[in-house]
């Protein structure tokens, strides 16, 4: 390999490291929801997946019916969460130019 290769190849690799650290920042300060329940159950998390609120509507607490109330919360976190992957893939996808690099992955 070429001297001039190598250099190339590491600017590369710390552009790469860069942008990467950047996207990271950019992800902590999005925030998503996810809901259930037709919107009785509201589950806001930020870009690390870390639950920032939980809003549940008073008529959908029954204290005999705890069960359901579980489910839906379970199932809005579930949500908040699909959407905030999705959009780590999105970016994950952009800065790698689509390609799968194994091991290239974003901390959580």
């Amino acid at each position: 390999m070429a001297k001039g290769g190598l250099g190339d190849m590491m600017k590369q690799v710390q552009q790469m490291q860069a942008k990467m650290q950047q996207m990271q920042a950019e992800l902590e300060q999005i925030e998503v929801e996810g809901t259930a329940g037709g919107g009785m159950v509201k589950v806001v998390s930020n870009g690390k997946q870390e639950i920032v609120s939980v809003t549940i509507d008073p008529e959908v607490v029954d204290k005999d019916d705890v069960e359901m109330l579980q489910d839906l919360i379970v199932a809005a976190v579930n949500q908040s969460r699909q959407k905030v992957q999705e959009i780590q893939q999105e970016q994950m996808s952009a800065l790698t130019g689509g390609l799968n690099i194994p091991g290239l992955n974003l901390p959580l």
